[in-house]
């Protein structure tokens, strides 16, 4: 199943952002240890241009999975995240369009 994750941040956590940035990259390079796969994403910006959350496409065996992987970013985690959202997308959902992910592909 593929889902649309947005994340939301707390406003004013731009040093905790960048502190936490390596870990978060490294969380979604290995897709959580494998709890999905990351097809695509990048961070969300305001039109000043400050960051003010990010979103991804997920592949993961079932919602729970991929709250898994949410919940368990460092940026979520270390209360970076104000607000999660999971959205599944429909089954004709054409994830070969997306050509190179940004983790493994879940078996």
């Amino acid at each position: 199943m593929f889902f649309l994750m947005e994340n939301i941040h707390h406003p004013g956590k731009q040093d905790e952002r960048d502190r936490l940035r390596p870990d978060h990259r490294d969380w979604v390079g290995s897709g959580g240890h494998g709890l999905c796969s990351v097809l695509i994403g990048s961070a969300l910006w305001n039109d000043d241009g400050d960051a003010i959350g990010h979103w991804g496409v997920l592949e993961a065996a079932t919602l729970a999975d991929a709250r898994a992987f949410a919940e368990g970013d460092p940026f979520y985690a270390q209360g970076v995240v104000a607000d999660l959202k999971l959205t599944r997308l429909a089954d004709g959902f054409q994830a070969q369009r997306i050509s190179e992910r940004m983790s493994p592909a879940i078996p």
